[in-house]
């Protein structure tokens, strides 16, 4: 196998610029390796704040300068795509919408697929560009028969494979990860920035999610849905609680749950289901968490789907851990079975697999099975 971000050719790229120090240093490595680069930054926000709060957010007035400084630093051309209403349509609306239907959703895989791999690639090949590439830390690699494959970065502590499972064979065949095969620290790409001369390279990371700048993620939700009191339940079906809008919680959930008195043997409560149908949330203790398997919808694969049953390795948030699993694809929906119990799985999560360092490909949780407990 060969690393793709080898080059193997001199290629027309697009490089998406957020106005962090990752893809700064993705671009201004494109550039090194001998690639035709072109520096382009998302305007995803309808109202850009001028100012970011601290590390949160992104794709503001701020961050868009702060792309136009590297690019002129690195010296290609820059631009700046409006793309606020598809963004809207495709990642804030569908966020918004899978908290109104109970579920919990992860935007930036959501991004990934609709954004910075389907609308700016699409537009990238049709105005003859070969490949985008941006800040990720994640590995594409060239099998010797010529097939592309999605491996987690080489730095296990910085890989985003997770977000990227989305991706399917074509956009695999134009993406361009210069940062994958790093395996040197945040502190070292930010000192590889200085050497540079750029300027984001003590620019905090952003985290949390973009679109919610000031990190109030039930405020937005409730901003966009409003408020409907409703139960809170324990197993049995009694009231121990009410809240604001069932939206507002997450499975798994222990903390904020503003329940009035302790369960009767004195242990906390989770957050076990949700209801938007009845407007209830249901909570227990920890081990009525523990699901051994689930169903997953829209499957997307990097490659080849699988056939039959198989053993994977399989991760369910962006910085969890690896578990190993028995998956099958079977009338377009993918069967999950557990090794061991895991616990905090909730429906609108993505599932991804992988086989060794490969991601095989990824899929919408859309209902668990938890394991059976003994009475008593």
């Amino acid at each position: 196998m060969t690393d793709s971000t080898a080059p193997q050719q001199r290629l027309r790229v697009l490089a998406a610029m957020s106005g962090g120090v990752d893809s700064a240093v993705a671009a201004a490595r494109a550039v090194e390796a001998g690639h035709d680069v072109t520096g382009v930054h998302l305007a995803l926000s309808a109202n850009p704040q001028s100012f970011r709060t601290g590390a949160r957010g992104c794709c503001t007035i701020e961050d868009s300068r702060d792309a136009r400084r590297a690019a002129d630093v690195i010296g290609i051309p820059f631009y700046c795509w409006d793309m606020a209403e598809r963004f809207r349509a495709d990642v804030v609306d569908d966020f918004v919408e899978e908290y109104r239907a109970g579920r919990t959703p992860n935007p930036c895989l959501r991004c990934n697929e609709k954004i910075k791999f389907a609308a700016l690639l699409d537009k990238a090949l049709a105005l003859g560009f070969d490949a985008v590439c941006t800040g990720h830390y994640a590995t594409v690699v060239t099998t010797d028969d010529g097939r592309r494959e999605l491996h987690r970065a080489s730095d296990a502590a910085k890989d985003q494979s997770y977000v990227l499972g989305v991706l399917d064979d074509r956009q695999l065949a134009h993406a361009l990860f210069p940062l994958g095969d790093t395996t040197t620290t945040k502190d070292e790409i930010r000192a590889e920035a200085e050497r540079r001369g750029l300027a984001v390279a003590r620019k905090p990371d952003s985290h949390d999610i973009c679109f919610i700048a000031d990190g109030d993620t039930q405020g937005f939700l409730a901003k966009h849905l409003g408020t409907a009191e409703g139960d809170i339940l324990d197993e049995d079906g009694r009231t121990v609680g009410t809240h604001q809008g069932a939206y507002g919680f997450t499975v798994g959930q222990r903390k904020g749950l503003r329940i009035g008195h302790p369960a009767p043997d004195g242990k906390p409560r989770y957050v076990l289901d949700i209801s938007p149908v009845d407007n209830t949330v249901t909570v227990g203790p920890k081990e009525a968490l523990d699901v051994v398997a689930l169903t997953a919808i829209r499957p997307r694969w990097c490659g080849e789907p699988p056939v039959g049953p198989d053993s994977y390795t399989a991760q369910l948030r962006a910085h969890g851990e690896e578990t190993p699993v028995t998956a099958e694809l079977v009338d377009g929906e993918l069967r999950v079975e557990f090794a061991e119990p895991v616990r905090g799985v909730a429906p609108g999560q993505a599932i991804v697999l992988y086989q060794g360092t490969r991601v095989v490909g990824s899929a919408t949780i859309d209902t668990t099975r938890r394991r059976e407990r003994v009475a008593g």
